[in-house]
């Protein structure tokens, strides 16, 4: 099972605090991206395995919701006719609540798309001023309920924690008023200040007060509890789902299964390799525009500027680092071992046994199988687990 993953790198306004691939100001350049796009769907859909099955597409961005339903519904075209798909695939696409209308989402619905993601971030006014999205919380509920008339079943609303000056009571009404939408899916992320975006730079420069570790921590562990109660089941570190509404793309990721990238600055891993597109909007529409195919084999594309066969250290790294977000079924001990040819622990026993003793691990049995998960500590403390595994 393959999964496909497709990048739109435009933006009306770039947000202070955004250090994705995405462009403003460039809307002018997108029949011929997506032209470009669907050469490159094109290009990979021929070399692509003939048993390759898809069962996942996310389109991301950027702005994918700034495409028109004509253009998407050319793009899954291409797609169906490039791969073979499985009987049910899950479609999403992102889109800001600002940029959505009841008929884009009629076209989306139609086209195929059977999922959104809608970047909600707050529902607080002057947090998402600072934020510098363009939307309002009356705008997420009117986005809400207008793709539920389109007939869609399948929401995600994400939402950020951890900013500037942000108190503990505010971030529970935003939590609040997403539940009160009933979602079947809510991504929460702490706020991290990139090098390199304005919230970064004013960070260092003392003009943006840094978030408190702390409070932040509060605000999860309180999300935490609350969402439970609320029946959504907490499946990977940061995201929450109902039964049986688990990102089946983004699980994808997290157990290390292959997906293919188009796109300018898309990220691929096929076969052991992870590799990446070019960035640039303009480059990328040059190098899909004139090419010698002979030269590429799968999944290589004119686009690509950095591929890496990984070792198989590094595999089990990112194996990893990867399986443990999963945090119900962590690292399975029989997969692993399938995978491998050897027993996690024969590879990091000491990481392991330092880590249960540090209450940040913890090993159980699944399915006849010893799995090694994150304990409720360890949740809060994921990144100081995840050093122990990387390579070197």
């Amino acid at each position: 099972m393959y999964s496909l993953y497709l990048h739109i790198p435009f933006c009306s306004h770039r947000c202070a605090y955004c250090d994705f691939n995405t462009y403003a100001h460039q809307e002018d350049s997108i029949p011929a991206y997506v032209q470009a796009l669907m050469r490159e769907i094109h290009f990979v859909g021929e070399r692509t395995p003939p048993d390759a099955i898809v069962h996942t597409v996310f389109v991301g961005g950027g702005t994918p919701s700034l495409l028109s339903g004509s253009q998407f519904d050319s793009i899954l075209r291409a797609l169906r006719a490039a791969f073979k798909f499985s009987s049910a695939p899950e479609i999403s696409i992102e889109a800001n609540p600002g940029t959505i209308s009841r008929e884009k989402l009629d076209a989306l619905r139609r086209a195929g798309v059977n999922r959104i993601s809608f970047g909600v971030q707050s529902a607080n006014t002057e947090e998402l001023r600072m934020l510098e999205r363009e939307h309002d919380f009356l705008d997420v509920i009117e986005a809400v309920g207008d793709a539920r008339k389109a007939g869609f079943d399948n929401l995600n609303l994400d939402i950020i924690y951890g900013l500037p000056e942000q108190a503990l009571s505010t971030w529970q009404t935003t939590v609040g008023r997403i539940v009160d939408l009933h979602p079947e899916h809510i991504s929460a992320y702490a706020l991290t200040l990139e090098h390199g975006t304005p919230f970064g730079r004013w960070a260092n420069k003392g003009l943006l007060p840094l978030p408190n570790p702390d409070l932040a921590a509060d605000m999860y562990e309180w999300a935490c509890d609350f969402l439970a109660q609320e029946n959504y089941q907490q499946y990977e570190i940061s995201n929450w789902a109902k039964p049986e509404k688990q990102c089946r793309h983004n699980v994808q990721y997290w157990r290390s299964k292959p997906y293919i990238a188009f796109g300018a600055g898309a990220h691929g891993y096929v076969n052991g390799m992870r590799y990446s597109n070019v960035l640039r909007i303009k480059t990328y529409i040059e190098r899909l525009s004139g090419f010698s195919a002979d030269k590429y084999q799968f999944p290589r594309s004119p686009a690509i500027v950095n591929a890496r066969e990984q070792t198989m250290r590094e595999e089990m790294s990112d194996y990893m680092l990867n399986n443990l977000r999963l945090t119900e079924t962590g690292v399975s001990g029989s997969d692993f071992r399938s995978r491998f040819g050897c027993g996690v622990a024969e590879v990091y026993p000491e990481e392991i046994a330092e880590l249960i003793r540090d209450d940040l691990l913890e090993k159980m049995t699944s399915d006849n199988s010893e799995v090694i998960r994150l304990t409720k500590r360890g949740r809060l403390l994921g990144n100081q687990v995840f050093m122990r595994f990387v390579d070197g």
